[in-house]
C-alpha cells in the first residue's frame, strides 16, 4: 500500500446513519475506499476487526463454499439486512445464486427471488448501488420482484478486482430488507465494496496455478488491510498548547504490528501512545486495531490513564494468543506541556534531549498480555523545559541493518546524535522525525526487515 491521507467519513444524521436516499433514488459509488470509518471508536473497531478477520480467513481457508457462506453471513449481520445473496454470472452470462442466507445464518430454501433489475444494473455499470423504497410506485420502478417481495431497502455491489474492472464482473454481493425503518447507508455500501473485493480475489485465485495462489492472494488481500490500517493512523494534533507533535510510520510488510495513537484524556490532556505487537502481517494488524480502539475509548471515560491501560490489557488478553504480546509506551502531557507522565508497558524507553544532554527514563512495567490482571501505574513524571525534545520509537528503528554489513545496526547512538544536532538548531518535530527516518533508511540502503514507527514531541 501506498501512503495516503485519511478520507473524512460522511457525517451521520441521527442514529448513526447519514442522510437517507430519498424516494426511489438509486445511489452509486465509484470508489468507496475506507469510508466505513466513522470516528466512533467502537463501531470502527468492529468494522475493522470484521474486515481483517475476513482477510485472514480468506488467506487460510481451503474450503471455498464455507468461506462464501461466512462472508455472506457477515454481510447480513453487519448491515442488519434480512437476506443476503452471492450471485455469480455463469458461462452463458446469466446471473445465478451461489449463496442465499437469512439473518439467522440459515440457507434460503424456498423464496430465492431478488431484484434482478438492480443486479443487472450493477453487472452492467460495475458500480455499487443502494436504493430505498418508500412507496409501491417506487418499488415498481425498481422491478416487479421488489414490489412482489415488498422490499424496502436494497443494496448491491459488484465482485470485481482491479484487474477485471476493465473486462467485466464475476457477480454481485446483494442484501435486502422488508423492514420499513431499515435504510442502508453509504457506510454500509463502503463496507460491502470492501467485502466484495475479497470475494472476487478468492474466486479469481481459485483459477490460478497452485504455486502462484498464495502469493497473489495475499498481495491483493493485504492491499485492503493496509488501506484500513493507514486510515487508523491519525494525524498528530497541531493545536496543542505548549508542545509540537509529529508521528512517522513505515511497515515492513503490507500490514504492520506497529502503531501510534494520539488521543485526549477525560480531563482533556494529550495522550501519545506508541506500540509494537510481536510479529507483523494480518494477525498483528488485527491486534493493533483493537488496541488503538480500546485505548481511545478508555482514555476518554476513565480519569486515570494508568487504569485505562490496565483495562486495555485486560481486553486484549481475551483476544490474543498466549505467545503474542504488545509493548506500549503511553505519554500523558500536562497543561501547556509543562510535564509528562510516562506509563511504560515493556517498551523502549523514550529519549529526551535537554540543554545538549540525553536523558532516558528507565522505569517500566510488563508488556501487555503477559497477564490479564496487571495493574499499571505511572512510572515517572518529568517536568518539561522550553526546547526539550522527546522521541518515542519502536525497535525497528535502532535494529535497522547496514546495507553493507548485516551485523551492524543503526543503533541508539546514531539516533541520539541526530536528535542532539537538530535540537540545537531548534528544528521542528516534523523535521526531526523525518531526519531520523531518512538517516535510518540511508543506512539500511532503503530496506528494512521490521516495522519502523516514531513520534517526536517538542516543548515550545
Amino acid at each position: 500500500m501506498f501512503w495516503r491521507n485519511k478520507k473524512t467519513p460522511p457525517k451521520d444524521s441521527g442514529a448513526g446513519a447519514p442522510k437517507p436516499v430519498a424516494d426511489s433514488e438509486v445511489q452509486a459509488a465509484d470508489d468507496t475506499g475506507t469510508r466505513f470509518l466513522t470516528g466512533d471508536a467502537e463501531a470502527d473497531r468492529l468494522a475493522v476487526e470484521m474486515l481483517l478477520e475476513t482477510i485472514a480467513r480468506i488467506s487460510q481457508s481451503p474450503d471455498l463454499d464455507s468461506l462464501l457462506d461466512y462472508i455472506v453471513d457477515n454481510s447480513v449481520e453487519f448491515s442488519r439486512a434480512e437476506r443476503g445473496f452471492l450471485i455469480l454470472v455463469d458461462a452463458s452470462g446469466q446471473p445465478k445464486v451461489r449463496v442465499a442466507r437469512t439473518r439467522d445464518g440459515r440457507k434460503v430454501e424456498s423464496d430465492v427471488r431478488f431484484s434482478t433489475s438492480v443486479v443487472r444494473k450493477v453487472l452492467e455499470t460495475q458500480k455499487p448501488v443502494l436504493a430505498t423504497v418508500q412507496s409501491d410506485s417506487d418499488a415498481l420502478e425498481l422491478g416487479r420482484s421488489v414490489f412482489d417481495l415488498k422490499l424496502r431497502a436494497v443494496m448491491c455491489v459488484p465482485l470485481s478486482t482491479r484487474k477485471d474492472r476493465e473486462g467485466g464482473t464475476r457477480g454481485v454481493l446483494y442484501v435486502d430488507s422488508k423492514a420499513a425503518t431499515r435504510e442502508f447507508t453509504q457506510r454500509d455500501l463502503s463496507l460491502f465494496d470492501a467485502l466484495s473485493r475479497q470475494i472476487a480475489i478468492k474466486l479469481e485465485n481459485e483459477n490460478l496455478h497452485l504455486a502462484a495462489l498464495e502469493k497473489v492472494q495475499m498481495q491483493q488481500s493485504l492491499e485492503l488491510a493496509t488501506a484500513i490500517q493507514n486510515s487508523l493512523m491519525v494525524q498528530a494534533p497541531s493545536n496543542v498548547p505548549g508542545i509540537e507533535v509529529h508521528g512517522w510510520f513505515r511497515s515492513a510488510e503490507r500490514a504492520s504490528g506497529d502503531f501510534y495513537e494520539f488521543a485526549f484524556t477525560r480531563d482533556k490532556r494529550l495522550a501519545v501512545a506508541i506500540g509494537d505487537v510481536s510479529g507483523h502481517g494480518v494477525g498483528p494488524a488485527l491486534i493493533t486495531s483493537a488496541a488503538q480502539a480500546s485505548l481511545r475509548s478508555y482514555l476518554r471515560v476513565m480519569p486515570d490513564p494508568a487504569a485505562a491501560l490496565s483495562m486495555v490489557n485486560e481486553d486484549l488478553s481475551l483476544r490474543m494468543d498466549s505467545g503474542m504480546f504488545i509493548t506500549l509506551l503511553l505519554l500523558v502531557f500536562g497543561p501547556e506541556g509543562r510535564f509528562v507522565e510516562l506509563i511504560n508497558a515493556g517498551h523502549h524507553a523514550p529519549l529526551i534531549i535537554r540543554r545538549g544532554e540525553v536523558l532516558q527514563p528507565s522505569k517500566h512495567g510488563l508488556a501487555l498480555n503477559f497477564a490479564a490482571d496487571i495493574p499499571y501505574q505511572i512510572d515517572e513524571r518529568l517536568d518539561l523545559e522550553s526546547g526539550d525534545v522527546l522521541l518515542a520509537f519502536t525497535d525497528g528503528l535502532i535494529e535497522a541493518h547496514s546495507a553493507t554489513d548485516r551485523a551492524q545496526l543503526f543503533g541508539i547512538e546514531r539516533v541520539q546524535q541526530i536528535l542532539l544536532d537538530h535540537a540545537r538548531r531548534g528544528a521542528s518535530a516534523e523535521a526531526i522525525s523525518r531526519a531520523i527516518a531518512e538517516e535510518a533508511f540511508k543506512f539500511a540502503g532503503g530496506k528494512h526487515d521490521d516495522d519502523i514507527t516514531l513520534v517526536v514531541v517538542r516543548k515550545l
